[in-house]
């Protein structure tokens, strides 16, 4: 058992540790080198983030552990919050949430928190209903984000734009630089591929030969798979507070990628576990 154990806590490492050093550096490189928006930046880092929910609840709903994706994704969302709150607290950013757009996008991350609590208070049954009703939820919960940043970000955006063109006339993207980064994010999705089956393998043998409970399994993947965002967090704030002294371009990032890692991981990777599921 204790060898199991130890080849859970490597794997998840792995997937982490690749996670924080190659993919969410890599994905933020090639935004930059593209001069993409606060917002997209955000958006770009929160689906990189997801990366590792993706790969956890995958390998979790091959080998029948459906349980613990639900409290994976559950626990991940709640600790992507507060590593949020206190990312914006720490770097002294809480009048940012004087912001109408700030306030709408964490009532949407509450949300994201708020559903599956009510299925795992309510003990209701994760099936095949469920994915078009999240997939919906997915497209709401975008048009939500998207417009609510056109009505209370005009300033921001346009500060922003500015800055952007006045990049793009000292320096053009360079395309030799995109492809390379492209490169490296397949390769780095590869290597995450097979170390996520290798983890598969472990979460079988821990459930079903030591008796571990999918509860205990899915909240400790819910630690380990939040890592990346909180590291993401903090750089995104300190990167624009180092480029240009505004700190509220740092928390538009890093709202969005909050934001866009929670909506993904309940509505997206969840239905992807529930018809992974079903499948096998």
């Amino acid at each position: 058992m204790f060898f199991e154990i130890a080849k859970f806590i490597i794997y998840s490492g792995l997937i982490v540790l690749i996670a924080k050093y190659i993919l969410v550096i890599t994905l933020r490189k090639l935004a930059e080198n593209l001069n993409l928006k606060a917002k997209t930046v955000g958006n770009i880092a929160g689906y990189a983030t997801s990366m590792p929910e993706l790969l956890t609840i995958t390998v979790s709903s091959m080998n029948g552990l459906m349980g613990s994706s639900i409290f994976n994704i559950l626990s991940s969302n709640i600790i992507n919050l507060v590593q949020y709150m206190a990312s914006i607290v720490l770097n002294k950013n809480r009048k940012a949430f004087t912001n109408r757009a700030i306030k709408i996008d964490i009532v949407l991350v509450l949300v994201t928190i708020l559903i599956p609590l009510i299925l795992v208070w309510r003990n209701i049954e994760i099936n095949l209903i469920i994915v078009p009703a999240f997939f919906i939820l997915f497209a709401l919960f975008l048009y939500l984000n998207n417009n609510v940043h056109k009505l209370y970000l005009q300033k921001e955006d346009q500060q922003l734009e500015k800055q952007i063109q006045e990049e793009e006339e000292k320096e053009k993207g360079n395309t030799r630089r995109t492809v390379l980064y492209i490169t490296i994010l397949l390769g780095t999705g590869v290597l995450l591929y097979v170390i996520g089956e290798l983890l598969g393998e472990t979460l079988n043998n821990l459930c079903h030969q030591f008796n571990i409970s999918q509860v205990i399994i899915g909240i400790l993947l819910g630690f380990i798979t939040s890592i990346p965002e909180l590291i993401t967090f903090f750089e995104s704030q300190k990167h624009y507070r180092n480029q240009n002294d505004d700190t509220m371009l740092g928390v538009v990032e890093a709202t969005n990628n909050l934001l866009t890692s929670n909506v993904l991981n309940l509505f997206m990777i969840q239905s992807i576990g529930i018809l992974i599921y079903t499948i096998f």
